[in-house]
């Protein structure tokens, strides 16, 4: 019992201090341990207890709406896993796979003009994601370089500055804002659903790709997932708000000159709003764990399905 204790004491303060780390601004985390033992410690178990089934690498996609928390969680398992069951938890980040300006600019002279900002199914490197993945979890590993994708200069990185994965992990957490995300009925592409789609998709060419990108390359990724984590925001305006505390940080915190201003980010998160709103009532009860997020941007409640 006094080792229990001890255990629990020793990955509080790991947890405590990392978010010491993240309070940037004047945004300090709320209800801190309350977080740590209704959020924290039982998904942290639920992914433990999955692994446990058959001691194989687990992929855990870890989705949300942009500045819902995915990076900050994501961390915060790894912390958890790592001192409660020492499991090796790698992570990665669907962004770190956007396609290269050049690759998107090809792109949006042969489909869309609106392919060109990177974020929506299409402007992905599918076929680089599904071999990640497939290396991760196959049982002859071996070593494998993860992309890393610099959203200040819109580009990817260069290799040297790539994850190395030397070791075969226990837990790879897949995050992103659209890991998950499934296709719309036809019908539902029909009805723009803001200003960028009445304007620059009036012929629905760019909506009608990105619902055949999810229906054939993103499919198969998904489809290699473990288990969905959704955080789920309380609607679409929350995730401006949320983007724009976002980029304040990144102002701060990133060496690149280029961030955007509030009028360039509330159009870049159109390009989002139309899946979001739909991951929104889907995952809602197709996704293993649901992670209800309140107005104060405080993790409100969970539900395992």
């Amino acid at each position: 019992m006094h080792s229990n204790k001890l255990s629990y004491q020793k990955v509080k303060n790991k947890y405590l201090k990392y978010i010491k780390s993240q309070e940037v601004l004047s945004e300090p985390f709320r209800n801190k341990i309350n977080q740590f033992n209704n959020f924290y410690l039982p998904i942290s178990q639920m992914i433990y207890k999955n692994y446990l089934i058959n001691k194989k690498t687990q992929v855990i996609g870890l989705t949300g709406g942009q500045g819902s928390g995915k990076s900050t969680i994501s961390n915060i398992l790894k912390i958890l896993l790592k001192e409660n069951f020492n499991l090796e938890t790698v992570i990665f980040s669907i962004d770190d796979f956007y396609k290269t300006f050049k690759e998107r600019k090809i792109m949006s002279k042969n489909v869309s003009s609106l392919f060109l900002t990177r974020g929506v199914p299409g402007t992905h490197d599918t076929k680089m994601i599904l071999n990640s993945i497939k290396a991760l979890k196959n049982s002859r590993f071996k070593k494998i370089l993860i992309p890393k994708f610099n959203k200040g200069f819109d580009d990817r990185e260069s290799k040297s500055k790539w994850l190395r994965v030397n070791k075969k992990p226990n837990i790879v957490i897949f995050e992103g804002w659209c890991v998950g995300a499934e296709p719309q009925k036809k019908k539902d592409l029909l009805v723009p659903v803001n200003e960028l789609e009445k304007q620059k998709d009036k012929k629905m060419i760019w909506r009608k790709r990105v619902n055949k990108e999810l229906e054939k390359d993103y499919k198969k990724i998904f489809n290699l997932l473990d288990k969905i984590i959704f955080l789920k925001v309380p609607s679409f305006k929350y995730v401006y708000k949320w983007r724009l505390l976002q980029e304040k940080k990144l102002r701060i915190t990133s060496k690149e000159k280029k961030t955007m201003s509030d009028n360039q980010i509330k159009t870049f998160i159109m390009f989002y709003e139309r899946l979001t709103k739909h991951m929104l009532k889907t995952l809602s009860y197709k996704a293993d764990s649901v992670i209800k997020i309140d107005t104060a941007h405080r993790l409100k409640s969970i539900q395992f399905n």
